[in-house]
């Protein structure tokens, strides 16, 4: 079996059912579609990473797209075996934060709870989707107040869906700091929503 097929679609070299690893080895020999599909995997995770340290659309994009270009060219450097997505994510993370240490832009943190589900799902009844509505935003916001260094692992871990060894490559610190910092977030994110739950009574 050949590593190339010269003059095929993408689709018939059955790129999308290589995994990273396989992906990354060709990339770094030059194969540009194969880094291609990597960026198409995963451009959605790093415009959200990015937007979740810039809180700018335009500066997330930015960065997203100048870590790639970044991780391209690095890739020599990447370790075989290792874990692509967390790799990538770590380049964005300090793409975003060099944008939003240069612009000192600051929005407020949208992302979409409800859009990461399936389609699949039953329509909520109006009552429950108002509802979900409140508690995303009451929870968007209690997010939003956490110090950075704690909304960023508990956005990368829950909002991000990655593990907690992942978020540690990603944020470049250690797992035993991710657990920590997760603690303390999650602790002041039930203590945020409990007083707005009174408040609210």
């Amino acid at each position: 079996m050949t590593d190339r097929v010269e003059g095929r679609p993408l689709e018939d070299v059955g790129f999308a059912r290589l995994d990273d690893v396989e992906l990354v080895g060709r990339a770094r020999d030059g194969d540009v579609s194969a880094y291609g599909e990597l960026v198409e995997r995963y451009r959605e995770v790093a415009f959200r990473t990015a937007w979740l340290i810039t809180r700018s659309s335009a500066d997330a994009d930015d960065a997203a797209q100048e870590a790639f270009v970044k991780a391209f060219y690095a890739l020599g450097r990447f370790r075989v075996g290792e874990a692509f997505r967390p790799w990538i994510l770590r380049i964005v993370s300090n793409e975003a934060k060099n944008r939003r240490r240069s612009t000192g832009r600051r929005e407020r943190l949208t992302v979409r709870l409800a859009q990461d589900r399936g389609s699949g799902d039953a329509a909520p009844s109006p009552e429950t989707a108002a509802l979900g509505h409140e508690q995303r935003e009451a929870l968007l916001h209690a997010i939003d107040g956490l110090p950075e260094r704690e909304r960023l692992v508990v956005t990368y871990r829950y909002l991000l869906e990655l593990s907690e060894a992942e978020t540690a490559r990603a944020l470049g610190i250690r797992p035993g700091t991710v657990k920590s910092r997760l603690s303390r977030g999650l602790a002041r994110l039930r203590q945020a929503l409990a007083t707005e739950g009174r408040d609210d009574g």
